[in-house]
């Protein structure tokens, strides 16, 4: 073995000397492409992204504003969806900021610490987001299975006990991710192929055993989608089942009208999502760049979406930003 080689890339023997070590190399900075492949249009995806972003911002503020001043919205239903506005907030500004950046201005380098705290956020607030939708669905298969009990069961109480669950779970499940990128050595290329520091993205470019990382990560996104969806599934079904039962087509329609914008919500989610995970572990001969912008635009998608979605579906909340543009006026 040359000195150069020596020098330019580690032996296995010595990476594992290494990671079974106390020593650790100084951790590096990242490179985010961006979207790989369209570096020279890069600033034309811009522009739809911050639009995005925009109506992320204006539509989940406008949303827990709104709810904030009218007592009359302060019900199971509308607390999920303060819940949901205020994840989005947070899920978009976690991605679209630093995004942008590197489209528009070429600002492509992350830190270490910043990297693994923005992949961290982004990734337990997907999590979370995906949980107080269980809990919509929960709250709409109270409302029409047991309408006479529904405030009692969902009294504020037990929503602010379903929402702390929602956090922790996400805290809890999401934080060993930062953990166990600690404890790898990164000593090749820092160069994530990404917008954002995405885990799989940054796992892959340890020269360490990286076994752990990859099972614990297929592990959470299984556990999460897997056990979310099949709950929102179970409470529809028996919607479904009772609905049914409903004598007269308009009381079917307006019980279905209730779970209008929820099942709108779940399917701009979960749709999306889905999509992107299952071409990203199968879809092979799917260009890069199309994975990027999928993963990409499942994160600014439903935060954008969902406060059009129940501000058009919801009748309350339509006339109570009507009522605000109108004495602005």
């Amino acid at each position: 073995m040359t000195l150069v080689s020596f020098f330019s890339f580690p032996s296995k023997p010595l990476i594992m000397a290494l990671s079974n070590s106390s020593w650790r190399p100084p951790q590096p900075s990242f490179f985010l492409v961006g979207i790989p492949g369209l570096e020279e249009s890069q600033h034309w995806i811009a522009l739809p992204m911050g639009i995005l972003y925009l109506l992320a911002l204006v539509g989940n503020v406008t949303i827990l504003f709104i709810i904030w001043m009218d007592s009359s919205l302060h019900q199971p239903m509308y607390l999920f969806l303060s819940m949901l506005a205020a994840i989005d907030l947070v899920l978009a500004s976690s991605t679209a900021p630093k995004a942008l950046a590197v489209l528009l201005v070429h600002a492509h380098e992350i830190g270490y610490t910043v990297c693994l705290i923005q992949m961290f956020f982004i990734h337990a607030f997907s999590s979370m987001e995906s949980g107080v939708l269980v809990a919509m669905a929960l709250d709409r298969y109270v409302a029409i299975c047991h309408p006479l009990h529904h405030s009692t069961i969902l009294h504020p109480g037990v929503i602010g006990r379903i929402g702390m669950a929602v956090l922790v779970r996400g805290i809890l499940l999401l934080i060993p991710f930062p953990i166990l990128l600690r404890k790898l050595i990164f000593c090749q290329a820092t160069v994530i192929g990404h917008a954002y520091c995405e885990h799989m993205a940054v796992v892959k470019l340890a020269c360490s055993a990286t076994t752990v990382n990859q099972a614990y990560g297929l592990t959470v996104a299984l556990l999460v989608i897997g056990l979310d969806v099949l709950a929102i599934g179970v409470s529809y079904a028996r919607i479904l089942q009772a609905v049914l039962k409903v004598p007269g087509s308009e009381a079917r329609l307006k019980a279905f009208g209730t779970c209008g914008s929820h099942v709108c919500v779940i399917l701009i989610f979960y749709v999306p999502g889905i999509f992107s995970f299952l071409t990203h572990r199968f879809g092979h001969h799917v260009p890069h760049h199309v994975h990027v912008l999928l993963a990409t635009l499942y994160l600014l998608v439903p935060p954008a979406l969902n406060p059009l979605v129940y501000g058009v579906k919801t009748q309350q909340i339509r006339q109570r930003v009507l009522g605000v543009f109108t004495q602005k006026n």
